[in-house]
């Protein structure tokens, strides 16, 4: 029991610096300032900027007040968080675009006899509009506000889920970082090769008609979002694996937590 609570405890403390980490990330954003500019202003180091952003750092009150002041923020207003909730037994796939979020999930979801729910087929739902038609009509920042109202929406309906979400949720770091609070997050990893070969698979050409650079655009967005994607509690290899072996090996781990 006490083990128990110890990691109850660790789980906190991690959303916690998350969500100040998202905070900070957002605020240095909206100000259109740079890492290394605020690291100068803060008289701290760039790298301890990125830490920070990224929820591991070990913010020491005299630091974290320097980046407030950097970023025209009182130490308050900086730290005005919601308190973390602890996590349940909620499960979240991330990944990118043909990593098998949604044919694990399905299987996953099967086996743990829990709901399964596709995080974009939920904010197609609250905007009333297909996803190409949000991003062409509306623009990624009203996809990622619709992102975020849809999560929420989610883990209001329980405890118990599994959860697909989409490829870029990385990005967004105050959903990640709610995600990551909530959920047990797994990261189903695959070569760039192995992303675009299932998803031509499944019979959608979109990603090369008119992209005759499209592995390489993929491997590097793969490149981008790799350190975001490797904050998941759990990074599993699929290469060469078929989505009911990803699922067995998965559940294996998930008997363990």
């Amino acid at each position: 029991m006490q083990y128990t609570f110890h990691c109850m405890a660790k789980q906190a403390d991690q959303a916690l610096l998350l969500a100040l980490g998202a905070r900070i990330r957002r605020t240095r954003e909206e100000l259109d300032m740079t890492v290394t500019a605020l690291a100068e202003r803060a008289d701290v180091s760039r790298r301890y900027v990125t830490e920070a952003e990224a929820g591991r750092a070990n913010l020491t009150v005299l630091k974290l007040a320097a980046m407030a002041g950097a970023l025209r923020l009182s130490l308050s207003e900086l730290c005005d968080l919601p308190a973390a909730a602890p996590r349940t037994e909620r499960i979240a796939l991330v990944g990118l675009r043909g990593a098998g979020k949604s044919t694990v999930g399905a299987l996953l979801a099967k086996e743990l006899e829990t709901p399964f729910v596709e995080l974009d087929e939920r904010v197609e739902r609250v905007a009333g509009l297909s996803l190409t038609a949000i991003f062409d009509l509306q623009g990624v920042e009203t996809y990622r506000r619709l992102e975020r109202e849809a999560l929420e929406e989610v883990l209001a309906e329980g405890q118990r889920q599994v959860i697909a979400t989409g490829g870029s949720i990385v990005t967004s770091p105050e959903t990640f970082a709610r995600l990551r609070e909530s959920c047990r997050t797994v990261w189903l990893q695959a070569a760039p090769e192995a992303h675009l070969e299932r998803v031509l698979s499944q019979g959608d050409h979109r990603p090369v008609e008119g992209h005759p650079r499209a592995l390489e655009e993929l491997r590097e967005i793969l490149r981008r979002r790799e350190g975001l994607y490797e904050q998941a509690d759990l990074a599993m290899a699929t290469d060469g694996l078929t989505a009911t072996d990803v699922t067995a090996k998965l559940l294996d781990h998930v008997r363990a937590w």
